[in-house]
């Protein structure tokens, strides 16, 4: 029963592995995220800045079709955000069914000890009800 236990702890400990790995994974991605979003910040600031004084257009329209490359990256780097998200879910309830999976076994091992406990006792108990009846019997005579 042990060795069944010591399974369940390495299977729980696993899983917080994984657990941990899948929350690094969404905590990059998002930070990525925000990358995105401060680089197009600063693209519009050029924008800004450069359409306040004489500009050529063709300036203008390169920077503005990069912002759109930013945009269309934003919205990929939204969806692994989401697909990050989804995985850290899943593996938070992987999780949470490793760690009852692994209370179960633990009180099933501790009810068979106390039931092995419990008939240890009794069986003693009864050992030295006998011994006492046994020298009952013998000092009676």
């Amino acid at each position: 029963m042990q060795k069944i236990v010591d399974l369940k702890g390495s299977e729980k400990s696993m899983a917080e592995w994984e657990y941990a790995a899948s929350l690094g994974k969404l905590r990059k991605e998002e930070e990525h995220l925000q990358q995105l979003y401060e680089e197009r910040k600063g693209l519009e600031e050029e924008i800004q800045s450069t359409s306040s004084r004489p500009t050529r257009l063709n300036e203008l329209l390169i920077t503005q079709r990069y912002i759109e490359v930013v945009d269309d990256r934003i919205r990929k780097q939204h969806e692994g955000v989401r697909t990050a998200e989804v995985l850290v879910r899943n593996r938070q309830g992987h999780l949470t069914e490793k760690m009852v999976d692994e209370k179960v076994w633990l009180n099933a091992r501790d009810r068979a000890h106390e039931r092995f406990r419990s008939d240890r006792l009794a069986k003693e108990q009864n050992e030295l009800d006998e011994i006492a009846i046994v020298r009952a019997a013998a000092s009676r005579r």
